[in-house]
């Protein structure tokens, strides 16, 4: 009898579950079977792993075989457990020392002709072997270097199960024909899914400039405060205002993401199969634009079995941009409230429960009414009240308390839009005052677990960090009155904060606190808003 075992990973949302692959072999009659919940990917893996085997010269067992994936109790999905499975049985074999396997791990689909294949999610599956403490991975040539970004882990990439054998053997390892120059590689064809990446990102070399847009001196700088401190951002205005344009160039003056959050931000792309092949590594903030037709499980999460990462995940440490905001279903809408407050989504379904990580900049653009004329001087507006109230209310009360700038973009006047010579300050001067302005909130907050402005718990903001003597006097009047929640008072202070580390202040002012409740309530505070130097 022979048994050997080896490693793989199964993945769970974005998250990894190291499998056990067992095989075992008995006099019997031959015969092929493949235990521990696979889906229907996984268990047609025994033809695969069989004319991989025989196609790679290799002898097939004529015997009893019995290939166990453990845990048991954990489904596993997709032909990733493929190379597992073909290497396992080689060593039950006896073709390979089964010693040599044991604490590998190993991922990758065959192909019949014994070629391996890149599969998605080869990030998060090593960076859950290494967490178990794996150091030996074998992944597909081609996701090589997206499981090397992981530290501590001995990497091996390979283009046959062929190639494999002779390494684990000892023996000369033989060359694989080249792909030929000019042709698609048909390998990468498991790596993306066809229109899984449409409206997800835009290419760091092809970011719009923010010296595009005319006018919008109020919207450029609540552009800028969103973009400091972390702050959802509600832009409203007629069509044409420029609001598509202002959300599309948030992404370009975010500071570059830290190591930590471009491997979140990789995990979550390769599972979805958006990661461009070549590049391995997001290390720009991602933008996600999903259609105002999506359901509510394409922007949260969700599909059949266990649930996929949504749009909100994909803008995970990145920018979600929903344009016309009130033509998207109101349970799509009412769903984005948990990831707002708690950074992730959390899926349920009967295959399994998924979290997933949802940290992103919410832009929301709307227009005033069903026709977009509702608000602008010189046009009527031909909706009724009544549409305009039904309009204006698919956006509820819970929502919008969570979004910290709400901004009126004005019509673009005709000075505004055919005035010689540069419209605005480019992107890159925005960037740079806004690197400033986080490190100024990182020295604050160092010693703190929170980075931005936005993350601060109303708690510590009205305790811990406290503005110049008499500057609530305007915020706690609007309390008072009713104009503020206690969530909103919370989010004016952390705006003010944001306001304050712009302007370079040690403290908010009593000008901070003004701007940040008008830049909450819409009510004019007789405070200047343009972008430009600090007071």
């Amino acid at each position: 009898m022979g048994f050997a075992r080896t490693c793989s990973v199964a993945l769970v949302g974005v998250e990894g579950v190291v499998v056990e692959v067992q095989a075992d072999l008995e006099p019997g009659v031959a015969a092929f079977t493949l235990v521990g919940l696979p889906d229907k990917s996984l268990s047609e893996s025994r033809d695969r792993v069989r004319a991989a085997i025989v196609n790679s010269e290799a002898e097939w067992p004529q015997k009893k075989i019995t290939v166990g994936l453990s845990p048991a109790s954990v489904p596993k999905a997709g032909s990733g457990f493929d190379l597992a499975v073909a290497t396992a049985l080689l060593a039950a074999a006896e073709r390979i020392d089964p010693d040599a396997i044991a604490d590998l791990v190993l991922i990758g689909e065959l192909g019949l002709d014994g070629r391996v294949r890149p599969v998605r999610g080869i990030l998060p599956a090593v960076l859950a072997a290494a967490e178990a403490g794996y150091r030996q991975v074998v992944v597909p040539e081609q996701t090589a270097g997206e499981a090397a970004l992981v530290p501590g882990v001995s990497v091996l990439g390979i283009r046959s199960l062929r190639q494999l054998i002779a390494v684990l053997t000892g023996e000369p390892v033989p060359d694989e024909p080249p792909r030929e120059e000019g042709r698609p590689d048909p390998m990468l064809a498991g790596l993306l899914l066809p229109g899984a990446g449409a409206g997800t990102g835009l290419a760091a070399d092809t970011r719009p400039d923010l010296a595009d847009v005319a006018g919008q001196h109020t919207a450029r700088r609540a552009l800028e405060i969103a973009a400091a401190g972390g702050h959802h951002l509600y832009l409203s205005g007629p069509p044409g205002a420029g609001k598509t344009m202002l959300a599309e160039r948030l992404p370009g003056i975010l500071p570059p993401l830290t190591r930590q959050e471009s491997l979140e931000a990789t995990a979550v792309h390769s599972v979805a199969g958006i990661l461009p092949p070549g590049e391995p590594l997001v290390r720009h903030p991602p933008y996600c634009a999903p259609h105002h037709s999506a359901t509510m499980q394409s922007l949260v999460g969700g599909g059949n079995g266990l649930p996929r990462p949504g749009a909100v995940s994909l803008a995970h440490n990145g920018v979600l941009f929903l344009d016309e905001c009130p033509e998207f279903s109101v349970k799509a809408l009412d769903a984005l409230r948990q990831p707002l407050e708690s950074g992730h989504v959390i899926v349920a379904r009967a295959a399994g429960v998924v979290r997933l990580p949802a940290r992103f900049l919410l832009v929301l653009a709307a227009n005033p009414c069903p026709c977009g004329r509702h608000t602008r001087h010189g046009t009527g507006c031909e909706c009724p009240s009544a549409v305009i109230r039904r309009y204006q209310a698919r956006l509820s009360g819970p929502l919008l308390d969570r979004v910290d700038l709400r901004v009126e973009a004005e019509p673009v006047t005709r000075s505004d839009l055919l005035a010689h010579g540069p419209r605005g300050e480019p992107s890159s001067t925005v960037a740079a005052r806004v690197r400033e302005a986080r490190d100024r909130a990182a020295v604050r907050l160092a010693d703190t677990p929170w980075t931005v402005n936005s993350a601060i718990p109303g708690h510590a903001l009205r305790t811990r960090f406290h503005s110049t003597p008499g500057a609530l006097a305007a915020v706690e009047h609007d309390l008072e009155r009713g104009l503020l929640t206690a969530r909103g008072l919370d989010r004016v202070l952390r705006v003010a904060w944001t306001v304050a580390d712009l302007a370079g202040h040690d403290r908010p002012t009593a000008d901070d606190l003004a701007l940040a409740l008008e830049l909450r309530t819409g009510i004019a505070r007789g405070v200047p808003a343009a972008t430009g130097g600090r007071s």
